[in-house]
């Protein structure tokens, strides 16, 4: 069965508990989504569901609001577990649950993954849990090896299952799926919709329904410009012109493989942008520090595969630029959706040689639209100054393990001294993990910023910090 009726958008239509209604007013949820009003019922009504929908569209308040429903807090045992196919993803969705539970109290979410300590895992599962978030091959270690019981599982939800068969993730997720009940509520989430997703859902769904955005719908707030270029290198030339003639605060450019995504990244570097790089050949801690350095603001442009921005939290991305057209209509839907979020206006931009027409050629039957390409701009336009980032990133070498708190490090910044001073306003985003700690500070105060945190203290220690430079 296919759901694409377009029902109530008020949450308090829906048959949920008050505290989870009046947390979501104060979070400023008002009304929701188009996947929101179509899968949540459905959902709260314990049936099966496979939704379609973009980044940026609400799946995770609509399956988190799903299973903190159907939660019972007194009984402290795994009673629903969300799969993800990267560490970023699983890292906000885990923390998109908690906000939608700060309401109820004594809810335990615990992240598993890849790429941090097995051993600390352990002793977090001894004490228990109630939500687990984590990506396949760290959750199938953890079941493999008895450390994870999932006898008392009854909601599982399968988050960007697309990506999750594209990485190679199946095997893991058939292994994982084996040591689940049988009777339990199963929700898949996918941008796009491949035969694979048809096939598992076939094999572990119980008559699900499915519910569906329409392109068009999901794209209306999304303004889209298309130019034709020769070859790669007038692809590059157009691409220099249009992130002229559109500076913008926070752009990610789309690239199909990892070496020309670091290969486009240096070129802009060395024409004087503010760019980052993020694919699949860095090393973790450098993608963390990537993610984290673009979403507080401490570069302009991120240039990414699709499959390493997967978990890309940016509240407002202003610009998505398509140096290739993906490889399907679906992925470009995907692609262009992470601007224009929560409403506001987007904007995206895609190049494409004559080889590529065939692409724009199903993006037109998706979208039921017509396109035309546009005449790039003048290229007068390449005198003009390079949109650089606001916001530098520190690092400092203390994190929560060291007792190290927001607080302290805003603090730490906007003490009174002697000689210049840091303002509150020049403060951005501050991040606090186990043993480091980053903030983003106004460039204009970045040397302040680094003397204050060296030579001031914070839990009555001093702290080694560095600048983190684009």
């Amino acid at each position: 069965m296919t759901n694409t009726n377009s029902p109530s958008k008020a949450f308090t239509t829906l048959k949920l508990q008050q505290d989870l209604l009046k947390n979501l007013s104060s979070l400023g949820y008002k009304e929701m989504t188009p996947i929101q009003a179509l899968s949540l019922p459905e959902m709260l009504a314990g049936k099966d569901v496979i939704a379609q929908g973009k980044t940026g569209s609400g799946k995770t308040a609509a399956f988190g609001l799903a299973l903190l429903e159907k939660l019972q807090v007194k009984r402290f045992r795994i009673q629903s577990m969300v799969l993800c196919p990267t560490r970023e993803l699983a890292d906000q969705v885990a923390k998109e649950i908690r906000n939608l539970a700060r309401a109820v109290h004594n809810i335990k979410v615990l992240t598993l993954c890849g790429g941090t300590p097995f051993g600390p895992q352990i002793g977090s599962l001894e004490h228990g849990a109630h939500i687990i978030v984590g990506t396949p091959g760290r959750i199938e270690e953890h079941v493999i090896k008895g450390t994870l019981k999932l006898d008392d599982l009854n909601l599982l939800v399968l988050d960007e299952a697309d990506r999750m068969l594209e990485m190679g993730f199946e095997a893991a997720l058939d292994n994982i799926i084996e040591r689940t009940p049988l009777e339990r509520q199963t929700l898949l989430f996918s941008a796009t919709f491949p035969s694979q997703i048809e096939v598992i859902s076939e094999n572990i769904m119980t008559k699900p329904v499915l519910v569906k955005v329409s392109a068009s719908e999901d794209q209306s707030n999304i303004s889209q410009q298309f130019f034709h270029v020769e070859d790669d290198t007038d692809r590059f030339e157009a691409l220099r012109l249009l992130l002229l003639a559109n500076p913008m605060e926070s752009s990610v450019i789309f690239c199909n493989t990892k070496k020309e995504t670091q290969a486009v990244c240096n070129k802009l570097h060395d024409d004087g942008f503010s760019v980052l790089a993020l694919h699949g050949d860095l090393e973790q801690r450098d993608r963390d520090q990537t993610l984290l350095r673009f979403a507080n603001k401490s570069a302009a442009i991120l240039v990414a595969t699709d499959v390493a921005a997967r978990g890309l939290d940016i509240d407002s991305l202003d610009l998505v630029v398509n140096y290739h057209i993906a490889h399907d209509s679906e992925v470009h839907i995907h692609r262009i959706g992470r601007t224009g979020r929560a409403g506001a206006q987007g904007k995206a931009i895609s190049l494409f040689s004559d080889k590529e027409s065939y692409k724009v050629g199903l993006i037109e039957d998706t979208l039921e639209q017509t396109i035309k390409p546009d005449l790039l701009p003048s290229i007068d336009i390449l005198n003009t100054a390079r949109t650089q980032a606001r916001m530098s990133t520190i690092q400092i070498d203390g994190g929560k393990k060291q007792k190290v708190r927001p607080g302290d490090i805003l603090g730490a910044l906007t003490a009174k001294s002697t000689g210049a001073e840091v303002s509150g306003k020049d403060v951005g985003k501050i991040n606090v993990l186990d043993n480091k700690a980053y903030v983003a500070v106004n460039k204009k105060v970045l040397k302040i910023a680094l003397r204050k945190l060296a030579n001031g203290k914070m839990k009555g220690r001093s702290f080694k910090v560095r600048h983190l430079s684009v």
